[in-house]
């Protein structure tokens, strides 16, 4: 399997995570105080799903398939698990810390997808994605330190 495929297996885990994780955010917030964070939060969620389309979309023009669906150790692993225990109480502080422990993982996995021997293409579109999880993880913890 190619740097590029093994790569596009997690970046496409960690940003289905996302999707999953904002969505589950935003909605949680979406009633009361914080609607402006779930905007946000769903905003985000969208662009996650976007990115790990785009990956699939590369996977298939070199011939690869990327969208395997993980386990849940894996998803432990990716950092959003802890969401789900967030969800269950009324402390909207306690969801985006959550939110921020998979954004951390996320940022470390493109990190890690960085130091691979990755085509030419991809690294371009990893580099680029990369940037906007940074300002993402960014942006959770400016509204961390707000409320």
């Amino acid at each position: 399997m190619s740097d590029d495929a093994k790569a596009a297996k997690e970046l496409v885990e960690t940003l289905k995570d996302g999707e999953r994780g904002f969505a589950d955010a935003a909605e949680k917030l979406g009633d009361g105080e914080h609607s402006a964070w779930a905007t946000t939060l769903a905003r985000l969620s969208e662009q996650r799903a976007g990115f790990w389309r785009e990956i699939v979309d590369l996977g298939h023009d070199y011939g690869d398939d990327v969208d395997e669906s993980g386990s849940v150790a894996a998803a432990v692993h990716r950092g959003w698990i802890s969401l789900k225990d967030a969800l269950t109480g009324d402390d909207a502080d306690a969801v985006l810390k959550a939110v921020s422990t998979g954004e951390d993982h996320a940022v470390s996995e493109y990190e890690d997808a960085l130091k691979m021997d990755l085509s030419a293409g991809f690294r371009e579109v990893v580099v680029r994605q990369q940037a906007a999880v940074v300002a993402a993880r960014d942006e959770v913890a400016a509204l961390r330190s707000a409320s």
